[in-house]
């Protein structure tokens, strides 16, 4: 039988000191009033080389880091590391606790075993909308359509099909009421503030939250995650907005930082209020303990504004360039400025092709998997022309498939990855807690979390 319930709250890369400025902020807060009943830790996540959510977070799940669970991209096919080194998620299932997933990184396909799975929600850019229970699919559906047509620049448009679709699972999914008006709320500020469309991505948070909630409150399970990437969004763009002081010299004009100076505290305000539901949650289900992990963290990165990035709007056209058919290559999930494509047939070809084209005189930079993967790097800022060269021969803009994209909000990555992240756990039975400072690896959630569910020994555990 399990010892207690884990309910965990994926708050992707938020560092302890975007926690205590919100709290400081925001006194009468979720976050605030509830100090005192959370442990709370800084971790640090023992990875080498270049750190990502791809990695960072298969660490945290998993208890290891990444020189053994090598995972590092979209979608990368995890049947042989799940053998080894399984997520908690399925290793607690494994054990007989009943799991449910909501987002978490690597969490697609859902498992082919649903015996102790209660719900499962592949993250966001999974390839395809399947999910557990299979009504859930239409949100994903919607969900995921969204996250592509607003890579860079949110697309503006009302999806109006897709939301009428969503209306008719209104009841089935669990949107409430406050929800509906709040997102209503969002597209009316919009028509007179037109830079409030990057909060969408947010709502998309919003929503989901709704549909998990449904889902753990009718069903339960020992195990549950909730992945949310809104504030780690909003803080790569607007850092230099909320911590000016942070820079040497910063480049972004006073109205910039006018502008979007309390975007990070607004997207911390909606993870509170997610994390106000999930505390009323516990408090009424004592037997749930409430835990909140980022897996690393962001500071300031020096940086300025950007007029213009690099992208590619039609593949078709760019893999002619690099002398590929429709046939030869498909296009995978990716969050720009990378671009992933899946190259089997001619792709000892296509290395070599790219490792001869350049843009403006710099070499493409790009990485190559298993199974034909590749991962091109543009995002090329403030170009004021752009000459692809392929072989050394030129293609034209008209002709290579790419876009010089005007950034809306000028937005650059003012705040970057970190390997000091934060965790915390609650519940009210904890009583008065001393806050400390201690710090401990990102890799101890793994351990912990199979001693609070199934009562696995472990010298020190963390709530």
């Amino acid at each position: 039988m399990p010892n207690q319930k884990v309910i965990l709250f994926e708050l992707n890369e938020v560092p302890v000191k975007i926690l205590d400025y919100f709290v400081k902020a925001r006194p009468n807060s979720w976050l605030a009033k509830s100090a005192s009943f959370r442990k709370s830790y800084s971790t640090f996540v023992p990875n080498s080389g270049h750190l990502s959510p791809w990695n960072t977070w298969p660490s945290l799940h998993r208890g290891v880091a990444n020189d053994k669970h090598f995972l590092s991209d979209f979608n990368q096919d995890v049947t042989e590391i799940d053998r080894e080194f399984p997520p908690i998620w399925k290793e607690l299932s494994r054990q007989g606790a009943r799991v449910g997933v909501f987002g978490s990184l690597h969490s697609f396909p859902v498992p082919d075993e649903l015996d102790n799975v209660a719900f499962h929600v592949p993250d966001v850019f999974a390839p395809s909308s399947e999910c557990f229970p299979d009504e859930i699919s239409v949100f994903q559906e919607i969900n995921l359509a969204l996250s592509r047509e607003s890579a860079r620049n949110v697309n503006g448009r009302i999806p109006v099909r897709e939301a009428a679709e969503l209306a008719l699972s209104f009841r089935q999914l669990g949107f409430r009421f406050s929800t509906v008006t709040d997102v209503m709320g969002q597209i009316l500020s919009e028509r007179f503030n037109k830079w409030k469309t990057t909060r969408r991505r947010t709502y998309q948070t919003v929503i989901g939250f709704d549909v998990f909630m449904r889902q753990l409150d009718e069903k339960r399970p020992d195990f549950v995650t909730f992945f949310t990437n809104h504030v780690a969004s909003s803080m790569h763009r607007y850092w230099a907005a909320a911590f000016p002081e942070d820079y040497d010299e910063l480049k972004f004009t006073d109205a910039w930082i006018r502008t979007y100076e309390d975007e990070v505290l607004w997207t911390m305000q909606k993870a509170d209020d997610m994390l106000s539901r999930l505390g009323s949650f516990v408090d009424r289900h004592p037997e749930y303990v409430l835990v909140c992990a980022s897996s690393m963290g962001q500071e300031a990165v020096e940086c300025e504004p950007i007029e213009t990035q690099l992208y590619v709007n039609d593949h078709r056209a760019l893999m002619a360039a690099f002398g590929l058919q429709s046939i030869d290559f498909e296009v995978l999930p990716a969050m720009v400025p990378q671009f992933n494509y899946r190259v089997e047939r001619k792709a000892e070809e296509f290395e070599v092709t790219l490792s001869q084209s350049d843009v403006n005189g710099v070499p493409l930079e790009f990485r190559r998997a298993e199974s034909g993967f590749f991962s091109i790097d543009f995002g090329h800022r403030n170009l004021r022309e752009v000459q692809l060269h392929v072989k050394g021969t030129l293609v034209s803009l008209e002709n290579s498939g790419l876009t010089n994209t005007v950034v809306e909000d000028m937005s650059n990555a003012s705040a970057y990855h970190i390997p000091q992240g934060h965790l915390w756990a609650y519940n009210p039975a904890f009583g008065a807690v001393k806050h400390t400072e201690t710090e401990i690896s990102a890799l101890d959630f793994f351990d912990a979390t199979m001693h609070s569910v199934i009562g696995k020994e472990i010298s020190v555990p963390l709530w």
